[in-house]
């Protein structure tokens, strides 16, 4: 059966409506001025939060979860970068696959270490495809993970990973140029993967304005994730919500 939040995702896909995912990263949250955050957010209809890092070393994943639900009826999606980040009070959690890299112990050595977890989490479980694309600049991504990103300019192979992804029965695909990227994922490359998947597609990592999020969508993103440039221009969360929104009204979508 496909559950309530992987069906949104799917949904979206079939009716090609685009959404915005929001993401937080633990570290850098004020719990004092989160609120403000939250009602912006709920008022400009984010379709997701995204929460997590690759690295996170504050213990307030429960509060910031429990501001999230104080203050917006926003899916809480897990962005793990660790079995040791899982939350139960989300709603659901994106159980990644680093199939960009050769690592072992992103493929599927951490994913073992947490399948008793969340099984017992209650968790929503979102079998997700992670490609690691080239930023620029080495992020935390691709250093805790001791792998090498797709270059930037190599969209071929990037539709070709996500195409294995697919076959292995991952059903997103996650393409991600990391936290604080200084280029966003190309066109191009959006589009080669969008023609060889049908599975939903996530874009994050480098999307700081709306013409970055508009040519994301145009290309083929299901899903835009803007995390670090929200943090650096709080303004960017209504622009890029109303990016998307003409986006679908310009597909003139029924749902």
């Amino acid at each position: 059966m496909i559950k309530p939040i992987l069906n949104q995702f799917i949904t979206y896909r079939e009716q090609g409506r685009k959404a915005f995912a929001v993401l937080i990263d633990p570290d850098d949250v004020r719990l004092d001025e989160f609120p403000l955050l939250l009602q912006r957010a709920q008022q400009e209809q984010v379709d997701f939060f995204f929460l997590g890092g690759s690295l996170i070393t504050q213990f307030q994943m429960g509060d910031i979860i429990a501001l999230i639900r104080e203050y917006t009826t926003i899916p809480v999606v897990l962005f793990l970068g660790s079995n040791m980040h899982v939350h139960p009070a989300a709603d659901a959690v994106l159980f990644l696959s680093l199939i960009s890299g050769r690592n072992p112990e992103y493929l599927i050595g951490q994913q073992v270490v947490a399948a008793p977890m969340l099984k017992k989490s209650g968790l929503e479980i979102l079998p997700t495809g992670y490609l690691l694309i080239d930023a620029g600049q080495q992020t935390t991504a691709s250093y805790m993970s001791h792998t090498t990103p797709i270059p930037n300019n190599k969209p071929a192979v990037a539709a070709c990973t996500a195409m294995a992804g697919e076959m292995l029965g991952l059903r997103l695909t996650y393409l991600d140029a990391g936290s604080g990227a200084l280029k966003s994922i190309t066109p191009e490359m959006i589009a080669a993967v969008r023609q060889s998947v049908d599975t939903p597609i996530i874009v994050g990592g480098g999307i700081d304005s709306t013409q970055k999020a508009k040519m994301a969508l145009q290309a083929g993103a299901d899903v835009i994730v803007v995390g670090n440039g929200i943090e650096k221009n709080p303004d960017l969360l209504p622009e890029i919500a109303a990016t998307v929104r003409k986006c679908n009204e310009a597909l003139a979508i029924n749902w």
